[in-house]
């Protein structure tokens, strides 16, 4: 029966509703027209047995049959056929090629086997070109002409809906290129309609410019629009992204308005929960349209095509997840789609195209309008390659189809990894239709199950659905810790929010106030300041700490509140860009909370005594996170702030320190100074009654601090010279992407900035990745926050000497990929450098904005020792799919923080405690944002510890052991209690790896390495010696115990009996060369005699027994964060890391 003659015995009721024998059936949720729909699927079903599956499908189909099916063809496709480096294809082939694959025909079983294993190198080519016949037409390879593969496609008797993939576009000459194509491919004879994503012609743009990217959008597009206009020929807005939902939908207005008679259409997913949202706007638009004198719209009507990825993106940034929670309420959306759709009066003015591969779905399409009467504006459309004997089927009955083309370069093929993943995981999804498609008409079993899928989703329609777009939710704190959410720049009402931002520039009012009464001009005004805080410092450390986090916690929902004020006051004074900005005050929330959980921590054996008065001297590059989570964790550790801002962003600290006295903090326990010359921030510094320092600057500052009192305590995250890594095997777009960012965020004002990138082997030699950065760094907009399109702001500071040179002159050997520009004092164009050699000044310096340096490296193991080659160890990355590389790396490398397969800034409270080796830190505290950082705020004193428990790890029991021949009987139960202590922390705390977050889409494993630790020795008590061996052994620490005086040679045999290094030093030899941490065993100041050394770590203090506190010297932390999913599907890649 053609589409759309009515049927007979059927009558117009008195409500113009067709009526049959079986009742009303003019929408979904009526039973006469789902039996119809389900009788209609049925049929189609047996008649596609008369059509042949094509051979490809039949074998795809086998394999992702089979449990491990799947597993193996997307490693196949993302390890063979994707890699650039055919030294990677070919190993990745090798070791596939091992692999047991009962799925594949026994051709191709021997080919593997006895053709490939042995020399997979030779028939690497070979084997890309049958796999990729497999792939049938899933993916359409352009090669030299186009045409015969269309002509194929189109002898079926379908007409075609072609879509260029390509390289990821990362900047302004790929999105040109990608839309030169797409215009090339439309004016073709043998093409008439082509779809496009928007955000394939913008590239990456300002997440929060919304009106200013559909402006440049609608620019760029304009000369496509005008072909397809001029040819009649019709253009498909795409869209994939939830964050593009409102850009495209804006992007289709405007051209449809502008261009009133060209062809246009629009791709909406049902699977979004603001779908009814979208249909109204769109038939309201095309009714506007064609009563202005216009032609009708169209609307593709799809299920929904990147669900993993929005789940992963939800769960990353902690927005809720724009896509409905199950299959079966994704598909009732997409038949009230239907409903709204498919009505004689919608039909006039916007044309639809149903878009599925479930027969159910496309059999009440089809029925519901025949029912309605709807004889022209609507078709079916498939994809290419899917379900092609259904294909056949409607195309004989219903006498059109539409098919969707993937297209893609020969060049660029690996770039339709993503678009594979896909179809390869709804191939293979049990809950998708597509999973028995290719048993279709043969196994009932499979159809029954469908359908009761189907009636399901038809008993769903008419649930609620959405009245309005959505707006951000932001959630109370808890008991339990959650971090805060980011402004989510995908909401219209966000968008609204940014513009009033930046509407209220300049806004210099704000905390001015409180910068003028905080100035200090005299050191009696100082002392007044330390008198204070010496006062309140004493009431707050007896305040109980139940008391201390329920202010903390009001600290975090003010922050909150104060969200916009601290957005803009970070715009007005240091030029941060609102994506920047929002994102601290996020952290700035976290800090507050995250520490509130901590101020109560009690150790059994230990009491803490916080330091009296603190003063947080923060950086301006991170003016409202860095400082807060200074002063919070002071307060949360019992004791009394100064906040002492950095001179540019004095009036972000003025808002944070407003926001402790509204939250209710009192004024004389968190003061504000300003000071009002450098002398007095020196005396201040210098003053004993300042019993603590957090500092967040340069190392030269910290070394400056120590020369003015050698024995500061300073807790101190100082420079970063940190570098991505990038291997063949790497995927080389994302690669591009994360080093961008990573380099030139905040215009590279980041201690976390990644200011070298290290590439290997054949990928220094990558043209494509050389041009995806270079076109990517070379797109950002550099500009003022003020200019809604910025990607890049200004300098904090005009540059010094130091950055100056660095954007301005190379050394031997080097070349300008990128030269830095200069827009005006403190806007400054990106710049890279190639040809940066080990031990060169670039390589070893932090310049501190935005210039980035490449190195070419033979192998990882040289680029490991070049990443760590450097006085710093804050921040480093590696972009690798191979999991011996990533083992490789994780166990050699020398960083706090480490990333893998993404940037390496941005870290995160909790989930990625921040906080780096060697020369980034200073002082014995732990990592910002993680367990340890209040503990080591101020010192602990010993008290009883409970008895013993039973010691078995073999280290502690052979020290048990040995020490009898030194200890007394109630010196050994002193040591076996403190050795239990460490075996318990060991196990429960120290010796495994935590993942608080618990995230799928990432790995974010907070984990202690064994350090090196001399142990200085200026006391004669081998209780406290060996109480500190204990703390070496357990945890893999070598140690070096270094006495004033030669011990006693049984204690000496008992140390180097386990391992442990003994010398015997006088002091002024040891004050000479000591680098490094060193647990002190002595009365003297220590510090004080090494003259302040930022180099030297002292852990002074008395014994203490709890293994909690007594193994913190001999560890590092380190935050291990790896990138666990593939185009946000699980994968396998993580699954046998050690971390």
């Amino acid at each position: 029966m053609p589409l759309g003659r009515r049927p007979k015995n059927r009558r117009p009721g008195p409500d113009g509703k067709i009526f049959g024998q079986d009742g009303p059936v003019s929408n979904v949720t009526n039973q006469a027209l789902t039996d119809k729909a389900v009788r209609t699927a049925r049929r189609w079903a047996q008649r596609s047995l008369a059509h042949p599956e094509p051979r490809a499908a039949k074998l795809l189909a086998s394999a992702l049959e089979h449990p491990d099916g799947l597993r193996f063809t997307l490693e196949f496709v993302d390890g063979v056929l994707r890699p650039e480096d055919p030294a990677v294809a070919a190993k990745n082939l090798g070791r596939l090629a091992r692999q047991p694959v009962p799925f594949l025909p026994s051709y191709l079983r021997a080919g593997l086997g006895l053709g490939v294993a042995p020399a997979p190198r030779a028939m690497l080519p070979a084997v890309r070109r049958a796999f990729s016949l497999l792939l049938g037409d899933l993916v359409v390879d352009i090669g030299s002409d186009l045409g015969p593969a269309l002509a194929r496609l189109r002898k079926s008797g379908a007409s075609l809906n072609i879509n260029l993939l390509g390289e990821a576009v990362l900047g302004d000459e790929h999105a040109s290129s990608r839309l030169n194509r797409t215009i090339e491919l439309l004016n073709r004879p043998d093409v008439d309609y082509v779809s496009i994503k928007v955000s394939s012609v913008m590239g990456p743009h300002s997440p929060w410019a919304h009106d200013a990217t559909v402006e440049e959008a609608v620019v760029r597009l304009g000369p496509l629009m005008e072909a397809a206009n001029r040819s009649g020929k019709l253009v498909n807005l795409d869209m994939e992204e939830y964050r593009d939902l409102h850009l495209t939908l804006e992007v289709f207005e405007r051209f449809a308005m502008k261009l009133p008679k060209l062809r246009m259409g629009l791709a909406v997913q049902a699977y979004l929960r603001e779908s009814p949202l979208m249909i109204e706007h769109i038939q309201k638009l095309a009714r506007r349209r064609c009563e202005a004198g216009g032609i009708p719209l169209r609307v593709r009507l799809v299920k929904g095509a990147n669900l993993a990825m929005e789940r992963t993106q939800a769960e990353l940034r902690g927005w809720p997840n724009p896509i409905l929670p199950s299959k079966v309420e994704t598909d009732a959306s997409y038949l009230s789609a239907l409903d709204r759709l498919l009505t004689s009066e919608s039909i006039k003015t916007l044309h639809v195209g149903s878009a599925s591969h479930n027969i159910y779905s496309l059999a009440t399409a089809v029925e519901l309008a025949k029912a309605r009467g709807i004889t022209s504006g609507f078709d079916i459309e498939m994809l290419a390659g899917m379900a092609v004997p259904l294909q056949r089927v409607i195309l004989d009955e219903l006498g059109a189809l539409r098919l969707y083309v993937p297209v893609v370069p020969r060049s660029e093929f690996d770039s339709a990894i993503t678009y594979l993943v896909r179809r390869l995981e709804e191939n293979a999804a049990p809950e998708n239709f597509m999973s028995g498609a290719a048993s279709l008409g043969r196994d009932i079993a499979f159809l029954d199950k469908e359908e009761g899928r189907y009636r399901d989703a038809v008993a769903l329609v008419g649930s609620p659905t959405p009245s309005a777009w959505a707006v951000q939710e932001r959630s109370e704190p808890t008991s339990v810790f959650a971090n805060a959410s980011d402004t989510d720049p995908a909401l219209l009402s966000n968008q609204r929010w940014a513009d009033s931002i930046r509407e209220s520039l300049p806004a210099p009012d704000l905390g001015s106030g409180t910068v003028t009464k905080g100035a200090l001009k005299t050191a009696k005004a100082l002392d007044e300041v330390l008198e204070t805080a010496v006062a309140a410092g004493k009431r707050w450390a007896a305040t109980p700490a139940k008391e201390r986090a329920a202010a903390l916690h009001r600290l975090g929902v003010e922050l909150e509140a104060m969200r916009t004020e601290l957005v803009t006051v970070a715009a007005d004074e240091v030029g941060k860009l609102i994506d920047q900005a929002d994102i601290e005050v996020s952290e700035a929330c976290d800090f507050a909370h995250y520490y509130a959980s901590l101020a109560g921590e009690e150790v059994d054996g230990a009491t803490h005594r916080p330091p009296r008065v603190t003063a947080v001297i923060p950086p301006w590059n991170f003016p409202i996170a860095i400082p807060l989570g200074g002063v919070a964790s002071a307060l949360a550790a019992g004791s009394a702030v100064l906040l002492k801002p950095a001179s540019p962003s004095r009036r972000c600290a003025a808002l944070l320190a407003e926001a402790c006295w509204r939250a209710g903090l009192p004024r004389d326990l968190v003061q504000y100074v300003v000071m009002g010359d450098r002398a007095l921030g020196e005396k201040l510094v210098r003053d004993e009654r300042v019993e603590l320092v957090v500092l967040t600057g340069s190392a030269e500052t910290a070394e400056m601090f120590r020369s003015w009192r050698p024995n500061l305590p300073l807790l101190a995250e100082t420079s970063g010279k940190n570098a991505l890594i990038i291997t063949p095997s790497a995927d080389l777009d994302l690669a591009a992407a994360d080093l961008v960012t990573s380099a030139f965020g905040h215009a590279g004002q980041k201690c976390s900035a990644a200011s070298l990138g290290i590439l290997v082997g054949s990928v220094a030699r990558s043209r494509r990745l050389l041009d995806q950065i270079i076109d990517a760094a070379s797109s950002l907009t550099v500009a003022w926050p003020e200019d809604p399109a910025a990607q890049m702001g200004p300098l904090t500071e005009v540059p010094g000497e130091k950055l100056r040179r660095g954007l301005t002159e190379l050394e031997h050997g080097q070349t300008w990929l990128l030269k830095p520009q200069r827009i005006d004092d403190r806007l400054w164009r990106p710049g890279i450098r190639t040809g940066v050699r080990p031990g060169s000044a670039f390589h070893q310096v932090e310049y501190f904005g935005p210039v980035l340096g490449l190195m070419a490296a033979r192998d990882l193991t040289q680029a490991v020792e070049w990443q760590n080659g450097t006085e710093y160890g804050l921040t480093a990355g590696l972009h690798s799919l191979d999991a011996e590389e990533i083992q490789f790396w994780l166990d050699r490398v020398k960083a706090g923080n480490l990333y893998v397969n993404r940037g390496i800034t941005g870290a995160i409270v909790r989930r990625q405690p921040f906080g780096g080796w060697k020369r980034s830190a200073v002082g014995t505290g732990g990592k910002a944002g993680g367990p340890n950082y209040v503990v080591g705020f101020g010192s602990w004193e010993p008290k009883d510890l409970g008895p013993a428990g039973a010691l078995t790890d073999p280290k502690l029991v052979h020290l048990f052991r040995a020490a009898a021949r030194v200890l007394d009987e109630q010196q050994l139960e002193q040591l076996n209690v403190a050795a239990t202590s460490d075996q318990a922390a060991w196990r429960t705390l120290f010796g495994v790896s935590h993942d608080p977050s618990a995230l799928k889409a990432e790995i974010n494993a907070f984990r202690y390495r064994p350090t090196p630790v001399t142990v200085r020795v200026e006391v004669d008590d081998p209780v406290r010696v060996l109480r500190e061996a204990s703390a070496a052994l357990i945890t893999g620490s070598a140690a070096t115990f270094s006495f004033r005086e030669a011990p006693s040679e049984e204690l000496s045999e008992v140390l180097t009996g386990l391992g442990l290094a003994v010398e015997v030093k006088d002091d002024a030899r040891f004050n000479r060369g000591v680098r490094g941490r060193v647990r002190h065993l002595g009365e003297r100041d220590l510090l004080t005699a090494v003259g302040g050394s930022i180099d030297v770590s002292v852990h002074a203090g008395p014994t203490l027994y709890p293994g909690r506190l007594a193994l913190l010297p001999y560890v590092h932390e380190q935050a291990v964060s790896v990138t666990n999913h593939r185009f946000g599907h699980p994968t396998p890649l993580t699954d046998g890391l050690r971390i």
